[in-house]
């Protein structure tokens, strides 16, 4: 069966001599693997271009039923990145968010308020001149809550954690800060001390390691960290 759907590239990996697997989160479909053929032959560099983690495409899939990898009929970038591509913080910060969403869901997984929000979440970090100290955390919050263990109040995230790094005294800072993230998501202009986003972002990452049992580290971070303290 030949569908068409929207994608967000999850993930790109080198198979054989001149193929790849991509994972994509579609929006009809769920998160699938595809297999592309030859796309890294010479000469077919705009194409493995496509699939370069967090590109927006229009596709339209084979979609075999019980098949492991599906293939690609035809895929478009849908949204033209403006400034990740050039900006090396908002490379980053994206590559953060392909690990994260890739460590979030599974095969199948289909999700249509997810794949929205993200898709303009991705559209909103390509803006410019945007606030980017803030924008992991809040992307981190705001992902726990569409996958269903996001807590509702500032309180309760602070003791869903095995772990909190936070001294007795830096909790009320850390309690308004985290507030601000909640509500105001990736609008936050909240200034805190350097070492409080650190802890804070610290806090998150265990806190989804624990949610989803993940004991792997997180091969984004020392990048991410680098640019956060640009």
């Amino acid at each position: 069966m030949i569908r068409k759907t929207e994608g967000i590239v999850i993930s790109c990996i080198r198979y054989r001599e001149t193929s790849v697997i991509v994972k994509i989160f579609t929006r009809e479909l769920g998160l699938k693997s595809y297999i592309i053929n030859g796309v890294r032959k010479a000469g077919n560099k705009s194409k493995i271009g496509l699939y370069q983690p967090m590109t927006l495409l229009d596709l339209v899939v084979y979609e075999k039923e019980g098949a492991g990898l599906q293939r690609i009929s035809e895929a478009k970038i849908s949204n033209p990145y403006q400034h990740i591509p050039f900006d090396f913080r908002k490379t980053g910060i994206a590559l953060f968010l392909a690990e994260g969403i890739g460590k979030s869901i599974y095969e199948n997984y289909q999700n249509e308020w997810l794949f929205d929000w993200i898709k303009q979440s991705l559209l909103y970090l390509d803006l410019p001149d945007i606030e980017l100290r803030h924008y992991p955390h809040a992307f981190l919050i705001q992902l726990a809550k569409f996958l269903g263990f996001g807590p509702e109040e500032v309180s309760i995230f602070l003791e869903e954690s095995k772990t909190l790094p936070f001294s007795h005294e830096e909790i009320p800072l850390v309690s308004d800060y985290l507030h601000d993230l909640m509500e105001q998501a990736f609008t936050c202009k909240t200034k805190v001390p350097h070492v409080i986003r650190r802890k804070l972002l610290d806090y998150l990452l265990d806190f989804f390691s624990e949610q989803l049992d993940q004991n792997h580290p997180w091969k984004s971070i020392p990048v991410l960290r680098q640019i956060m303290e640009e």
